[in-house]
């Protein structure tokens, strides 16, 4: 990867808020049709020019007939599979004027997963609230854990547990939900400022977002020099 990243150094962008992305894949590549694991497959990397993901702030729709993962599947895992089992949800949810839905449980439709493809964070209270990880239904994500080992170095309190949907609404409606936002690999950090509960909207005013405004120029710095990287988390490529 190193070496392809530097064949192709020309193609990174210089550009504010924009990057190289870099995209593993792997496919089987069996000469046989059946229904069995591969034997063989094919490894590549894919680079390509990126600008921002969401150029705007994100109106999202909370879903709640179909489902991205359930427990005992590959909701963890970063596949074609749930890229897929999600594009018709996505596609209703733009027709009604969303740009993603915030994906609820496979059982009882009310406990936050993820938004997209992306991990999720909630500002209740002075406190950054996300999804925890032990149902095996969310993408341990990379950037997702670059904010938590943010949070902690802002001695802003963080929970990883379990939150619905109900708890979300109730919370909003006492006033004590202050920023929303996704965080991934491409997106890095997505202000959201609307939520669609059964046709009740939660909307927010994201120029007023402090945390998650913070966290991007925290990663923006580390990532672009202007800030000591005491995490190791750089790769400098020769």
């Amino acid at each position: 990867m190193s070496k392809l990243i530097s064949l192709d150094k020309n193609w990174i962008p210089a550009r504010k808020d924009h990057s190289l992305y870099i995209r593993p894949v792997m496919f089987s590549t069996d000469d046989v049709l059946g229904v069995k694991p591969s034997e063989t497959y094919k490894f590549l990397i894919i680079l390509s020019p990126t600008g921002p993901y969401f150029v705007e702030p994100m109106k999202i729709l909370v879903e709640e007939k179909y489902t991205r993962a359930a427990p005992g599947g590959v909701g963890f895992a970063k596949n074609a599979g749930n890229y897929g089992g999600s594009m018709l949800a996505t596609t209703l949810a733009k027709k009604q004027g969303f740009d993603q839905v915030l994906w609820t449980d496979a059982f009882e439709h009310k406990w936050l997963q993820e938004v997209g493809m992306m991990n999720v964070f909630f500002v209740i209270d002075n406190k950054a609230v996300t999804p925890s990880l032990e149902e095996g239904t969310i993408l341990e994500g990379v950037t997702r854990d670059s904010v938590i080992t943010g949070l902690k170095e802002m001695n802003i309190p963080l929970e990883e547990r379990r939150i619905s949907i109900d708890e979300l609404v109730a919370a909003y409606n006492a006033g004590k939900v202050s920023e929303v936002f996704g965080t991934g690999t491409a997106a890095v950090i997505a202000p959201i400022r609307e939520l669609n509960y059964k046709g009740f909207s939660m909307k927010f005013n994201t120029d007023n977002y402090k945390i998650s405004s913070s966290l991007k120029t925290w990663l923006n710095e580390i990532r672009e020099g202007r800030l000591k990287d005491k995490y190791n988390w750089m790769w400098k490529v020769g």
